[in-house]
Order: C-alpha cells, then sequence, then structure tokens
C-alpha cells in the first residue's frame, strides 16, 4: 500500500506540507516564545534579590515543559495510532494555542507573588503536553503522502518548524521591543506575542480542517488492523523496546543536544555568560537562523540520495569536535564586537542541527510500523529532544556557574553527541529502505500492518 494519489509530486503534497507545517510551526512558536524571553522573565516572575537563581530558576520553568513532553507522546501518541492523524494534531494545537495566550495574560510576581510562577509552571506544562503530541502527528501525516524517494525531502519541511517558530518568536519579540520601546515593552508589551498567537492558532485550524484523513490510517481502519493497545505493543515487547531504545541513544539524544545547543544555548551563552545585550543577542541569532534554516531541507533530500544515517552520523561527530573552538571563537568575537563573526559561528552550529535533523523525520517514520508508528516514534523523540536536548541550558549553564568555566557547559552536549553517534553506528538493529509500498511495515514488523 502506498501513499494516496495526492502524493505523486502534484499539489496535493504540497497542500499537506502547508498545512501540516504551518501548524507546527504555529506550535513551536508557542512553545519557544518563552524560551526567547526566559532571561527576561526571571525579573517579572521571580523574586529578583538573586539575579543568578532567577535566571536559573527562569530557565529551570522553561525545561518543566521539557520534562512533560514524553507523556504528551504517550498520550497523544496512542490516541493517533487509535483514533487517527488528523484529530489527535489538532487537538494538540488547540491546547497549545490556548495555554499560550493565557501566559500573556498572567499577572506578575509584583502583583500576586508565588501565584505568578506556578501558574507559569502550570501553562508550561500543558505546553509541553501538547507539543509531546503535535511533532509525531504531523512528521507522520506528511510521510504516509510523500513518495518514497522523495520522504525525506517532503518530512524535512516539519523539521524547519522547530527552527522556524523559535525564529519567528525572536522576530514577533524583537519587533514589539523595537516598536515599543524598553519601558513599554517591560510593562506589558512583553504579552503582545503570546495574545498573538490566538490569531494564529485559528488560521492553522483552519488549514488543517481541510485535510483528509492518512491513506495508511484510513487503509488500516478499514481493515481492522488498528492497534488496540499501542503503548503495550510499542514498549511492552522485547523487540519493540529494542527499537524504541535505539530510536532514543541512537538518534534522537544526540539530535537534542546538537539542536538545543545551537540555537537557544547559544542566546543564552551570549546573554547570561557573555553578557550581551538582549537585542544583538537576538538579532544575531535570529539572521543565523534566517540563513541556515533552509539547510535543514537541503540535507532532508540529500538522505534521500545517499541515506539517512551517514548524514546524521556526521553532524553529530562534527558537533562534538567543534563546539569548543566555536563558543571559543564566539567569546573573542563578542570581545572585538565583531558581530558578524559570532553570526556566522552560529550558523556554523546551524550546519550541524541540518545533517542531524534533517533526515530524522523520514529516519523514525521508516524504523517503527504504521499501526504502532505514532506512539513508538513519539516517546523517543520527546525524551530525547525534551529531556536529553531541552535540559541543555539549564545542565550547560549550571555547569559553567559551579566550575566557573565559561566552556564547561559544553561537557555535557559534546558527551550525549559523541554516545548518539556511538550507538548509531554500533547498535543499528538491522533497518532497510522502506520504500512507497511498504510504509504500513517496518523492521519492526516483519508482516504488513494493512
Amino acid at each position: 500500500m502506498g501513499p494516496s494519489n495526492n502524493a505523486t509530486g502534484s499539489p496535493g503534497i504540497w497542500t499537506i506540507v502547508l498545512a501540516s507545517s504551518a501548524g507546527t510551526i504555529i506550535e513551536w512558536y508557542d512553545f519557544y516564545l518563552y524560551g526567547s524571553l526566559a532571561v527576561f522573565f526571571s525579573t517579572l516572575f521571580y523574586p529578583a534579590n538573586d539575579p543568578t537563581a532567577a535566571v536559573l530558576i527562569s530557565v529551570a520553568t522553561f525545561a518543566t515543559g521539557f520534562v512533560i513532553r514524553p507523556f504528551g507522546a504517550l498520550l497523544f501518541g496512542s490516541l493517533g495510532d487509535r483514533l487517527g492523524r488528523k484529530h489527535t494534531f489538532l487537538l494538540t494545537l488547540v491546547l497549545m494555542g490556548l495555554s499560550t495566550t493565557l501566559v500573556g495574560l498572567l499577572p506578575t510576581y509584583a502583583s500576586v507573588g508565588y501565584a505568578a510562577p506556578v501558574a507559569l509552571v502550570v501553562l508550561r506544562l500543558v505546553q509541553g503536553l501538547a507539543i509531546g503530541g503535535e511533532y509525531g502527528g504531523a512528521a507522520i501525516y506528511v510521510a504516509e503522502h510523500a513518495p518514497a524517494n522523495r520522504r525525506g525531502f517532503f518530512t524535512s519541511f516539519i523539521q524547519t518548524t522547530a527552527t522556524v517558530g523559535f525564529f519567528v518568536a525572536i522576530l514577533v519579540v524583537l519587533s514589539c521591543r523595537l516598536s515599543l520601546g524598553e519601558e513599554a515593552f517591560r510593562a506589558w508589551g512583553w504579552r503582545i506575542p503570546f495574545l498573538l498567537s490566538a490569531l494564529l492558532v485559528v488560521l492553522s485550524i483552519y488549514l488543517r480542517l481541510k485535510l483528509s484523513e492518512s491513506p495508511i490510517f484510513q487503509q488500516m481502519r478499514a481493515a481492522g488492523k488498528v492497534s488496540r493497545s499501542p503503548v503495550r505493543e510499542s514498549f511492552g515487547t522485547g523487540q519493540g523496546l529494542r527499537y524504541s531504545l535505539y530510536a532514543l541513544f541512537g538518534a534522537t539524544a544526540g539530535l537534542g543536544c546538537v539542536w538545543y545547543t545551537g540555537q537557544f544555548y547559544a542566546l543564552y551563552f551570549l546573554q547570561s555568560v557573555l553578557k550581551m545585550d538582549f537585542l544583538t543577542a537576538n538579532v544575531c541569532v535570529a539572521v543565523a537562523l534566517a540563513i541556515g534554516t533552509p539547510l535543514i531541507v537541503v540535507c532532508g533530500a540529500l538522505s534521500d540520495r545517499i541515506g539517512r544515517r551517514p548524514l546524521m552520523v556526521t553532524g553529530l561527530l562534527l558537533a562534538a569536535a567543534l563546539y569548543v573552538p566555536i563558543y571559543m571563537g564566539i567569546t573573542a568575537a563578542t570581545e572585538a564586537q565583531n558581530y558578524v563573526a559570532v553570526t556566522a559561528l552560529i550558523l556554523a552550529q546551524l550546519i550541524f542541527v541540518a545533517l542531524v535533523y534533517g533526515p530524522n523525520a523520514a529516519f523514525l517514520v521508516e524504523l517503527f510500523p504504521a499501526r504502532l508508528r505514532y506512539t513508538s516514534m513519539s516517546l523517543p523523540y520527546h525524551i530525547g529532544t525534551g529531556i536529553f536536548g531541552g535540559f541543555v541550558p539549564l545542565i550547560s549553564l549550571s555547569l559553567v556557574s559551579y566550575t566557573g568555566n565559561i566552556y564547561a557547559g559544553l561537557a555535557y552536549p559534546i558527551a550525549v553527541a559523541v554516545l548518539t553517534a556511538v550507538v548509531n553506528v554500533i547498535g543499528f538493529p538491522g533497518s532497510r529502505a522502506v520504500h512507497a509500498d511498504e510504509l504500513a511495515t517496518s523492521p519492526m514488523s516483519g508482516e504488513r500492518a494493512v
């Protein structure tokens, strides 16, 4: 069984990619708004008597959204495998939009005391729960429509959404700050990017309502092959657990660390460690993101030609080898106020991101059978990116604070990148290429799922 007739390179596949990607961009925009303002939020939602502690607590609050993501992966992954891809990622979109809009309405610590950070943490948890179900649904939906020989290319557009969402979040924050001025932005203008989310979510829901269910899921449902217990089938058997652990330690753990180091930690390093001003740091990162994001699509397309794993392993090893000299270069460039060089060094990290991240959606989709795919790929993805990757800023900044060495924070992402590359090479459980008419099966399942 192959993809529907819409997935033959006709405009149908582009409609699918657009609607899936637009919603996912908005969800990541919502999720990362807090991240782009985390240092700033330390003065709004936490006691300001200890600035260093306030920054770390603010970053820890950012991390709570990552802790809950695996639970969202289990909840919405199971729903997606039992009820369908389309309705599940519509539900996650609504939850994300509602929680993000409410952040824009929260009172600050000065107004309500500790009730402010408590409410912020609760909303971060809802955001994390929603994003835990979004990525898998969007990636699978596109992959199950895409032609086999271009699956890496089309799914790479989903891979760009996290970076584009982060870029849009930075762009909106900068626009508000520049247009309103420092005083107005700090007083009330910071709320605008969060409230804007409501309009963006309505637009995305409109686009997604035009989509039909995945053809592979429709055929599974018609044949009575939909899993009744996808969580148990995915992780309760030796084979399923083995593939899930391989996906985690051979792909997504290193992916998460490379992604968050090259983007979020780079931003925090500039602001919290090198004390670069908010505006300049965000402009440097935003320009690098604008230039580097298309490389994700390039690497996704390249993976259709030379394979997913060679690109991923190359990106992991390059990151591990070059992080220290890159961040030393960032320090020197910042001291010389050479912001072009700072931007270029952030862009270099985005090359590693593209190599690891571009092929990842196709790699994970092809690793698991259709009847368990949403659950099986979502959990290791969100543990890898949400826990291993999401805690990069907190762990790395804590290492810097504890040791006094501004480069000590790089030890963590370097170690995880090396581990993931090694596991990817020596622990590969014998996969094979999955062709268009075989997408309902995987190495985990020797029989056709439908």
